[in-house]
């Protein structure tokens, strides 16, 4: 396959030298001599079959010549990027991983914590970050790229994105670089004590040059029409009775906040590909890629509108050219391509085409408040939202100590049952008193009480873990994220899953399968025992050389 390289990477003069080559012992036709691992930010599966017959780039090249899972799942309830990209790597539940959500409450200080803060490392580019200082610490378990590291030290382990969380969670704990994209400064990393910003960064450095060049330039970039079909998408909608205009450019834009910051991320994938030589030095190498621009865009403008649809050929486009780069490893590569979880387009615009959508209620949680003052004559709000779910706290916002809290607790959740917009309310502690669903239960089979399961993990922000009804979004304003995600509903949850080793046989499997069971399929590919902490199932891939997955457990 032949493409033109991504416009961005032209522009940006972002891509490595060609480097000498030499056949990589692991490419014996089993074990690959480079794993790419690529996750798509709200890349639901609506989405991947909506536009599958309009891609013309990496995208269709993996969807007609891979091996295609279409009906994947990010099982758990709380689909968000954090724990939907920590289940992929490390084929573990949220619950298992220790993150269940991008972020929640700490119940001792009351205070936000961040999925991926680590407050003794830094920021290479010196800078506070949008989430603040971070790192692998709160992944509480090893991954696939660790276990790699173990038994094969001289294997080497990259990861980009355009967030944090996108690349660590695909990193590990002990990779040779970690990197996301800073506007303006260009590829960043978080730095341990004891090492240093410049050591950390020195992979990447030529790459940093050509970016800070390139922006000091053109610091907004173009965001027009490429693409015909997708002028046919422009129109209006409304948001609390103000008209929003759905066409390109947008309004207000920024160059991370458009496609160009997937041209970018692949952009930076290619260079790590050539200069670090991965795949080509007689060792099994592995790269991360987390496209984040789907999930910008889609929040901001939703999924039905001119701005996803070039967001996402324009990303099919880059990935063709970044394939075609894979494709030339002389030791064999295998990809796997997913996404952390799906989302849905903003309820303005799906109402008005015949969907039942809506926002939350914006009083229930002050009624049911009022409820639980008047019921246990508190001078406080006791119930407060967090990103896992709903707290219950003093005016501190610090958790209420017992047996108080779990009085507080039954009653909320008696008087959730009775709002139309929840579909579902549970005490935390009695979903972990639950154990966790049958390895093998099909993802659709899960009830809502066992999809939250898998995300709730103790003292980690929720009392209370609560499904709203299906599409309904919170509550927003205009420039603000019209539509989301994380909820409990296929369309959150359902992801295409796609492998592909460039000239493998192509095949479409239709039965359901889940993110965590890509860990310990990759595992027996590359001859790696996975950790005991998986949650996953072993998928038969014999098509790209893998030996039958062990007997001990089911083989789908």
């Amino acid at each position: 396959m032949t493409r033109p390289i991504a416009s961005a990477c032209l522009l940006f003069g972002l891509l490595a030298p060609a480097v000498a080559t030499a056949q990589s012992e692991a490419g014996n036709g089993r074990s690959p001599a480079l794993v790419v691992t690529i996750v798509i930010d709200q890349f639901s599966a609506n989405l991947f079959n909506q536009y599958r017959s309009r891609f013309t780039g990496g995208l269709r090249t993996l969807a007609d010549q891979g091996l295609v899972y279409a009906n994947g799942y990010q099982a758990q309830g709380i689909t968000k990027t954090c724990p939907g990209h920590a289940t992929v790597l490390s084929g573990a539940w949220p619950t298992t991983v220790g993150i269940p959500s991008n972020e929640w409450i700490d119940p001792v200080s009351g205070l936000q914590v961040y999925c991926l803060a680590a407050p003794q490392n830094t920021l290479a580019d010196g800078g506070p970050g949008e989430n603040g200082r971070v790192g692998p610490d709160n992944i509480r378990i090893t991954i696939l790229p660790d276990w790699l590291k173990s038994i094969s030290p001289q294997s080497r382990v990259y990861a980009v994105s355009g967030k944090d969380r996108g690349a660590i969670n695909l990193a590990g704990h002990h990779p040779d670089g970690a990197y996301w994209i800073q506007e303006g400064f260009g590829l960043t990393t978080y730095v341990e004590p004891g090492q240093t910003a410049g050591d950390r960064l020195a992979p990447v450095a030529a790459f940093n040059a050509a970016y800070r060049a390139r922006y000091t330039a053109d610091p907004v970039g173009s965001w027009t029409y490429q693409h015909d079909f997708c002028r046919t998408l422009a129109g209006e909608s409304s948001l609390y009775g103000e008209v929003l205009h759905a066409d390109l450019p947008p309004e207000h834009y920024t160059l991370e906040d458009s496609p160009a910051l997937d041209e970018t991320t692949l952009a930076a994938a290619t260079d790590l590909l050539e200069r670090q030589q991965l795949g080509r030095r007689g060792a099994t190498d592995m790269l991360g890629v987390s496209l984040s621009g789907t999930d910008k865009i889609g929040h901001a403008y939703g999924t039905q509108g001119p701005e996803m649809c070039e967001q996402l050929l324009r990303m099919d486009d880059a990935l063709g050219a970044f394939l075609d780069k894979v494709a030339d490893v002389p030791g064999g590569a295998i990809i796997v391509l997913t996404a952390d979880h799906g989302g849905s387009d903003s309820p303005e615009r799906m109402a008005a085409r015949g969907a039942p959508a809506g926002r939350n209620d914006p009083q229930m949680m002050d009624r049911i408040n009022a409820g639980l003052q008047a019921e246990f004559g508190l001078m406080y709000a006791p119930l407060q939202n967090g990103s896992t779910g709903l707290i219950v706290a003093g005016a501190d916002h610090v958790r209420l100590p017992q047996p108080l809290r779990g009085q507080i607790v039954a009653a909320s959740v008696a008087l959730l049952a009775q709002e139309p917009t929840v579909a579902y309310a549970v005490a935390i502690d009695d979903l972990l008193a639950d154990p966790l669903p049958a390895r093998d239960v099909e993802p659709e089979a899960l009830s809502v009480r066992q999809r939250l399961r898998l995300s709730a993990v103790a003292d980690k922000g929720a009392d209370i873990m609560i499904a709203y009804g299906p599409y309904l979004t919170g509550q927003t304003r205009a420039g603000g994220a019209v539509a989301s995600h994380g909820s409990v509903w296929d369309y959150d949850r359902r992801v295409p899953i796609i492998f592909w080793r460039p000239g493998g046989p192509a095949q479409e499997r239709f039965w359901q399968i889940r993110t965590v069971d890509i860990a310990p399929s990759l595992a027996n590919l590359m001859g790696l025992t996975p950790a005991d902490t998986v949650d996953g199932l072993c998928l038969d891939l014999g098509v790209y050389g893998a030996p039958a997955c062990p007997a001990v457990e089911p083989v789908r």
